[in-house]
């Protein structure tokens, strides 16, 4: 599912504008998505826009962020939801997602943390923010003594060579990207088409990276 590498982080209240932003990211490469759970029936929202992905971008994967409880979780692996993405690690959480063979990857800030989250099942672990945490250099720092784990930073990645070039060479499985993809400028203008050439030129440098 990770092998997309990028995946775009986003919330919006208006659903339309997600539709938009989600169309974007699809043309543009993209295959799989975390819609954040924040702001008011963000739950409703997601229902809404999951049946819409799955009748007009079929290979599209999308699940769901900012889950921070056992109980969030279950709600959106009802909904539909392919994997849940936490700020925290939670062992109530990562039972909910095992229990129904639903993908989880939980925030960690430590190799102890890493590794017992490892314990737990997960297959993808998150640092965030990324770049306060240590960077591209706790990447490294931490696949020296435990090279098989699968690193996704959120925070702090950003859609340029010398960006990305960074996170993925120190080791970085893949990268979580939400403002710095999805800006204030394209969301106000609705440039839905500036968007999906950001993301097709930020998956053009990725494949070059990784040959």
């Amino acid at each position: 599912m990770w092998e997309t590498v990028m995946v775009p982080v986003f919330y919006h209240k208006d659903v339309e504008v997600c539709k938009g932003v989600l169309h974007a990211c699809y043309e543009g490469g993209v295959r799989v998505f975390e819609f954040t759970n924040r702001g008011d029936y963000a739950h409703e929202l997601f229902s809404e826009l999951n049946k819409y992905v799955d009748k007009h971008m079929p290979e599209m994967i999308m699940g769901v962020g900012s889950v921070v409880d056992a109980g969030t979780a279950a709600l959106y692996i009802q909904l539909g939801a392919c994997f849940i993405v936490s700020p925290v690690l939670s062992l109530d959480m990562a039972r909910v997602c095992n229990r129904r063979k639903i993908a989880w990857s939980p925030g960690c800030g430590s190799l102890s943390e890493i590794s017992y989250a490892e314990e737990l099942g997960a297959e993808v672990v998150k640092i965030f923010p990324a770049s306060e945490v240590g960077g591209p250099s706790f990447i490294k720092a931490i696949k020296g003594p435990s090279p098989w784990t699968s690193i996704m930073p959120t925070g702090g990645v950003a859609p340029t060579e010398e960006n990305l070039k960074e996170w993925l060479n120190a080791g970085a499985h893949c990268v979580g990207m939400g403002s710095q993809l999805i800006t204030k400028d394209i969301l106000a203008a609705k440039s839905y088409d500036t968007l999906k050439d950001k993301v097709t030129e930020a998956m053009q440098i990725i494949r070059k990276i990784r040959g």
